[in-house]
C-alpha cells in the first residue's frame, strides 16, 4: 500500500491474535505496521511481530530488494516492532538507528552490533536525498528508548505505539467507524500509567505540521486531528462525569450494594460505566479508567482477604494509574472480614478521596442501604461538582 508517494505500508495484519502480554484481550486481532520509504537512500521504519519475518520481506520486495535497504529505525524495542530487526540485518547493508538506549536494548535482545548502529539524538535530522528523517526522543512511552520519526517533506509522523491502538479491521482511520473507542483501549492499557511522558510528547508534537499518523498498531491516520485531540485530553487527564463500577459477587450481598449505588448515580445523572469482574473483559476496564472520575470497588470477603479476582483488578487500577479523584468501597462477609482492610491498604498510595467504605456481615440490612444510598449521593454531587 502506498500512503504517498514513494512511502509504502509493508507490515502484517494478525487477524487471530486474541492477547496480548497475556493480558490484553484483542476481540479484533491487530496489526505490526512497518513502513519503506523510498528515496536515494532507502528506510525501513520498525518491523513485526515474530514469526512474520518471512511476509514482512515479501511485502518489501514488492517494492525492492530488501539488500537494498539503507537504514533501520527503531522506534521502540519490543518485540512487536523490533523482532525482525536480525533478519533484515542479515539480509542487508542496513544501519540501525535510534536513541542511545536503545541502542543498548538493540544489543542485549536483538545481538545488533556496535557497527551496524547508529544513535540520533532528539531533534537530529538524516537525508535520504530528496526526503528528510527528523528523530524525536520519546521516553518512556512506553518504554524507556522510544523516539518518533518525522518524515519532514510529506509531513508524516511515525509514532510507533503512541497514538495506536490494536485492531486488524481498516487502513485508514475513516474506515473504522469506532476507532477512538478502540484507541482509548489502548492509551487505557497501554499509555495511562505514563501520563506525564505523554503529555511532554504532546508539546514537542505541536511544534510539527502533521499531515498523517503512521502509527505501528491500528489504522493510519489520515485525519490526524481525531487522535490527536483524544489524546490532548487523555494525556492530561481530563474526566468526565463518569464512574466505572468494577465488583465481584458470590452469592449477591455485594453485588446488591454496587447495584443500589449505580442506580443512584444514574438517577443522579452521573454516567456510570459497571464490570462484574467473573467474565469482565480487561480492555473495557482500562478504557473506562481513562475518563472516569469516580470508582466504585466491591468484593466479599474470601479467606481472610478480597476475592482473588478482586484483588487482580485493584492492583490493574493501581498499576495503570487513573486519573481518579473519588472512591467508594463495598464489601460482605459471612464468619470474618479482611477484605475491607485489604482494600484500604491497597488504595491509600493512590491519593484517591474516599468517601465511603460500607463491610456487611450477610447480606445488607435497612441500615445499610440508607448507609449506601448517603454515601452515592455524595459520590454523585463530587463527581458532578
Amino acid at each position: 500500500m502506498e500512503i504517498v508517494k514513494n512511502v509504502y505500508w509493508v507490515g502484517v495484519k494478525d487477524w487471530n491474535r486474541r492477547i496480548f502480554d497475556s493480558l490484553i484481550p484483542l476481540p479484533q486481532g491487530t496489526s505490526y505496521n512497518s513502513y519503506l520509504i523510498v528515496n536515494k537512500k532507502t528506510a525501513l521504519i520498525d518491523t513485526v511481530n515474530p514469526g512474520f519475518e518471512e511476509k514482512l520481506r515479501e511485502n518489501i520486495e514488492k517494492i525492492l530488494d530488501v539488500s537494498e535497504i539503507d537504514y533501520l529505525v527503531m522506534n521502540h524495542a519490543e518485540p512487536d516492532h523490533a523482532g525482525a530487526i536480525p533478519y533484515i540485518l542479515e539480509l542487508s547493508d542496513a544501519v540501525l538507528l535510534t536513541t542511545e538506549k536503545g541502542a543498548e536494548v538493540a544489543k542485549s535482545y536483538y545481538g545488533v552490533p556496535k557497527d551496524r548502529t547508529k544513535v540520533v539524538g532528539d531533534g537530529e535530522v538524516i537525508s535520504l536525498g530528496s526526503k528528510t528523517l527528523k528523530f524525536i526522543h520519546a521516553p518512556w512511552l512506553h518504554w524507556p528508548e522510544t523516539m518518533f520519526t518525522y518524515l519532514v517533506e510529506d509531513r508524516i509522523l511515525f509514532p510507533c505505539d503512541f497514538l495506536g491502538c490494536h485492531t486488524a479491521y481498516g487502513f485508514y482511520d475513516d474506515e473504522v467507524p469506532e476507532i477512538i473507542y478502540y484507541a482509548q483501549r489502548y492509551f487505557g492499557e497501554i499509555m495511562m500509567p505514563f501520563r506525564n511522558m505523554g503529555k511532554k510528547a504532546m508539546k514537542k508534537l505541536k511544534e510539527l505540521e502533521i499531515d498523517i499518523i503512521a502509527p505501528s498498531h491500528g489504522p493510519i491516520y489520515r485525519n490526524p486531528e481525531r487522535i490527536l485531540s483524544a489524546y490532548e485530553k487523555w494525556t492530561v487527564g481530563e474526566t468526565r462525569r463518569k464512574v466505572i463500577v468494577v465488583y465481584a459477587s458470590m452469592w449477591g450481598a455485594t453485588e446488591k450494594m454496587v447495584n443500589l449505588i449505580a442506580d443512584i448515580l444514574l438517577s443522579e445523572g452521573v454516567e456510570v460505566a459497571v464490570h462484574n469482574l467473573a467474565f469482565a473483559d480487561i480492555g473495557e476496564i482500562a478504557k473506562d479508567l481513562v475518563d472516569s472520575r469516580g470508582i466504585v470497588l466491591g468484593t466479599p470477603t474470601v479467606l481472610g482477604g478480597m476475592h482473588p479476582i478482586a484483588l487482580f483488578a485493584v492492583s490493574l487500577v493501581k498499576a495503570l494509574r487513573p486519573p481518579l479523584r473519588y472512591g467508594v468501597a463495598v464489601s460482605s462477609f459471612g464468619w470474618s472480614g479482611g477484605a475491607m482492610k485489604q482494600i484500604s491498604e491497597m488504595l491509600s498510595p493512590m491519593k484517591i478521596e474516599i468517601l465511603g467504605a460500607v463491610e456487611v456481615k450477610g447480606y445488607p440490612s435497612e441500615e445499610d442501604l440508607e448507609k449506601l444510598r448517603r454515601i452515592a449521593k455524595e459520590l454523585a454531587e463530587k463527581v458532578k461538582g
